[in-house]
């Protein structure tokens, strides 16, 4: 190899500084030639040369390509050797030249000296005859096979039922593997002889589950919701990792992170959303809307568990800046109203719960947890904890939630029953109850209180102030009943919205409004 800081003077008389990788040709002071590139000027013949020293060489490819780019070549000698030459070649080709010389210019020829120690070894390659039908479509003879390989210079090693096993010839570097020979016998059998054939296979469709919501279904409604997919790297900061999940939480480490900052694994996707809304905001995009579907990663009871997540960010805006719309800022209603859209897609008869919730990177006052009817969690949904955007150094409002993937797609498979005939009946009450019983309290109360013919429960109106004693509030429901087989009495009615009434006042010491 070139030693350190060396040049050399090539025959086009350009002088290059040689790098340690280059391989050359040397004598016992300096290099004279780059091997399989160039010779050097030093070594050139000219009108007064007596003595000529013959070289001929191999070069593995891998050893000359890319290495003439390097100086900005391209020789000759590059060009053959990084496409491989025969390595038995040599010798002969010394003698063949040693004769030419000495028939045009004369003179004596001296000892020819080898150095064979690192040639190449002669390869063999099997070939199974099953192949040959398998992938040519063609069925051939035995002895026809093993003549064509023989016409062309390869060497029977091994011969059975099964295969054949070839030595390849030291001039056929291009042939390698099984399917190369393959190719050799379809050459030389003809490909004008082979057969068209059109393959058949069975194609046998993947069942799609009726009760499994498909994650394209998501993404298209969330994008229809104004959303954009984004996709961001499944390791994250450390730090903003513990920001976002806690002390409490265990990230797991990375053995040969890319950076420092992107050494654990996410167990959220909101670190990864928050890090392009930070990116955004930075180049005044203020008004965002972006979701992501992807895996976390959690260890517990010391294994590492991939679990599917959907997860979003909306932040700005309640609507593009336009003459004709307001310019009202996004709240944690306007990301629950999108959660809801999401979760309808499910088709389940029974409601959604959300519920308050502390949770870490959300705000203590403005996080619920969403769970289906029968308590399964789907997710959470709040305002970022103050705390989080400060590390951001962003002081807007940003909403954010994260959802199982798995929880989500589970969708009920709707069952048609007959519409009834008879007509609804519609009643309103309002109720004074204390301020801190949420909406979901008062609607699962009423439900189980309303008999089994209710079919619309819901609030239209919450009032606090005058009239209304300090700590209460005034709740309007609306309900509607519908039996499948009568007509409902006003007696009937009036029964179930005492029932209703004295279940709520039992456990929430609510009145009916007068």
């Amino acid at each position: 190899m070139a030693g350190k800081n060396e040049n050399l003077t090539l025959l086009d008389g350009k002088e290059v500084a040689l790098n340690p990788d280059i391989m050359v040709i040397a004598d016992k002071e300096k290099a004279v030639a780059m091997a399989g590139i160039m010779g050097g000027a030093a070594t050139a013949v000219s009108e007064s040369t007596k003595d000529v020293f013959l070289e001929c060489a191999y070069f593995a490819p891998f050893a000359i390509a890319g290495r003439a780019r390097t100086f900005g070549m391209h020789t000759d000698a590059s060009h053959r050797y990084e496409r491989g030459v025969d390595y038995q070649m040599q010798y002969r080709a010394m003698e063949r030249a040693t004769e030419l010389l000495l028939e045009i210019v004369g003179g004596e020829a001296g000892p020819v000296t080898e150095a064979i120690g690192n040639l190449p070894m002669s390869s063999t390659v099997q070939l199974k005859y099953q192949s040959i039908p398998d992938q040519l479509g063609v069925e051939m003879a035995r002895y026809e096979i093993r003549e064509i390989f023989e016409r062309l210079g390869f060497k029977v090693v091994d011969d059975n039922e099964e295969a054949i096993e070839l030595e390849i010839p030291s001039y056929r570097f291009d042939v390698s593997i099984e399917a190369d020979l393959i190719e050799e016998l379809a050459r030389i059998y003809g490909y004008n002889n082979v057969p068209e054939t059109l393959g058949v296979g069975q194609l046998t469709l993947a069942g799609i589950p009726e009760a499994e919501l498909p994650l394209r279904s998501i993404r298209h409604q969330l994008t229809a919701l104004g959303y954009q997919e984004v996709v961001t790297y499944s390791f994250i900061d450390p730090h903003l990792s513990k920001i976002v999940m806690g002390d409490e939480f265990e990230a797991i480490q990375l053995e040969n992170p890319i950076s420092e900052d992107l050494s654990v694994m996410r167990g959220s996707l909101i670190p990864g959303l928050l890090n392009t809304y930070q990116y955004n905001a930075n180049r005044q995009h203020s008004r965002l809307r972006l979701f992501e579907t992807g895996l976390v990663f959690l260890k517990e009871d010391g294994e590492i568990l991939q679990k599917e997540m959907v997860g979003g960010l909306i932040t700005g805006k309640r609507k593009p800046e336009s003459w004709c719309n307001s310019r009202e800022m996004t709240d944690f209603y306007d990301l629950k109203g999108d959660i809801e859209a999401l979760l309808n897609l499910r088709g389940e008869i029974n409601p959604i719960s959300f519920k308050g919730a502390e949770k870490n990177g959300f705000h203590p006052g403005q996080c619920a947890r969403i769970s289906d009817s029968k308590g399964n969690e789907i997710g959470y949904l709040g305002a970022l904890h103050p705390a989080v955007a400060r590390e951001l150094d962003k002081d807007m409002a940003a909403f954010v939630f994260e959802l199982d993937l798995k929880e989500l797609q589970k969708r009920h498979i709707p069952k048609a029953n007959p519409l009834s005939k008879f007509p609804e009946v519609n009643r309103d009450m309002a109720i004074v109850i204390d301020e801190n019983v949420t909406s979901d309290e008062i609607l699962d109360n009423v439900q189980k209180s309303a008999g089994e013919w209710l079919v619309v429960s819901r609030i239209f109106d919450v009032y606090q102030g005058d009239a209304i004693a300090k700590g209460k509030k005034s709740i309007a429901l609306g309900l509607t009943w519908q039996h499948p087989s009568r007509t409902l009495s006003d007696d009937e009615i009036n029964a179930i919205i005492s029932c209703c009434v004295n279940a709520l006042q039992e456990q929430f010491n609510a009145n009916l409004r007068s």
